[in-house]
């Protein structure tokens, strides 16, 4: 088989070259745009995880300084608390240095006087025994009255009353606050570690996307290879084609320019020996340079 008879052969290889550098080519840009899908879910994902985290960490900055004032108010609230305390004692005290000498106190004269009261309304008397009941009600309740208007006569009695109920106020007061601030700290915490959690879930999917992105990206580069690789196939197909053409153009010339000659060298021959010429007779001389 000669070169030129090798053409249609190696023509036929070459298009299968062509044929498979397209198909790595069309694979070569779908996976580019997988890659790029993949890129841009991936960014949109770590951009929705920047704010989140942005978010969760200005609630954590919240909850911090909630907290930093829970402790504060609390340190306000016990300070009042042990100022009540402290101001009961001294109640208790100066009450009980105002109690009559028989060791009784106003509340437990207030307890019997219940007592009988209630004896009073519930039970069935006689009308002695009614009358002697009612008198030993009045005798008591004025007893109390009497040793209440002689309380009141102590104003230091009254002021540390005053004192501690005031204490108590306070103290009351700031233990709202701490709770309120402690419940709005505790639902910055759980904002806090609802958004964490929300990042992290994200942050798993970015970081899937990722892969996806190097696995697209390493497929796209594997079918440019391949698609380089064709065409460089292609290429060398085109080069050895085209090198048999033009030996083959060379031979015919060269063919040709030898029967020209010879074919000139018999007219010249004929020529010499006298023999009349013909118009294309001369023509065949001058192109070959006998004339």
């Amino acid at each position: 088989m000669t070169e030129t008879e090798l053409i249609p052969e190696l023509e036929e290889k070459r298009a299968r070259h062509n044929s498979d550098a397209e198909r790595h080519k069309r694979q070569r840009d779908e996976l580019n745009e997988k890659t790029r899908e993949w890129a841009d879910t991936r960014d949109r994902l770590n951009a929705q995880v920047r704010r989140l985290v942005e978010e969760a960490n200005g609630r954590r900055e919240m909850r911090d300084k909630l907290n930093a004032e829970v402790r504060e108010v609390k340190a306000k609230r016990d300070e009042w608390n042990r100022k009540y305390n402290d101001l009961s004692d001294k109640v208790v005290d100066l009450k009980r240095e105002r109690m009559p000498r028989s060791g009784q106190s106003i509340k437990k004269f207030k307890v019997e006087l219940r007592a009988l009261e209630k004896r009073h309304m519930t039970s069935v008397l006689t009308p002695e025994k009614e009358r002697a009941l009612v008198e030993e009600i009045s005798s008591l309740s004025n007893k109390i009255k009497a040793m209440e208007k002689e309380m009141e006569q102590f104003t230091e009695v009254k002021v540390a009353e005053k004192e501690a109920y005031e204490a108590k106020e306070n103290a009351e007061t700031f233990h709202r606050q701490v709770s309120e601030l402690a419940e709005k700290a505790q639902t910055e915490h759980d904002g806090m570690l609802k958004l964490y959690d929300e990042a992290d879930r994200l942050r798993k999917e970015a970081d899937d996307a990722q892969e996806k992105f190097i696995e697209a990206k390493l497929s796209a580069d594997e079918e440019h290879r391949e698609h380089i690789e064709h065409i460089r196939q292609v290429h060398d197909f085109d080069k050895i084609i085209s090198g048999i053409r033009d030996k083959t153009r060379k031979a015919r010339k060269e063919k040709d320019d030898d029967s020209a000659k010879r074919e000139a060298e018999e007219i010249f021959d004929k020529f010499k020996a006298g023999e009349k010429l013909s118009t294309e007779d001369i023509m065949v001389l001058q192109k070959s340079g006998y004339m």
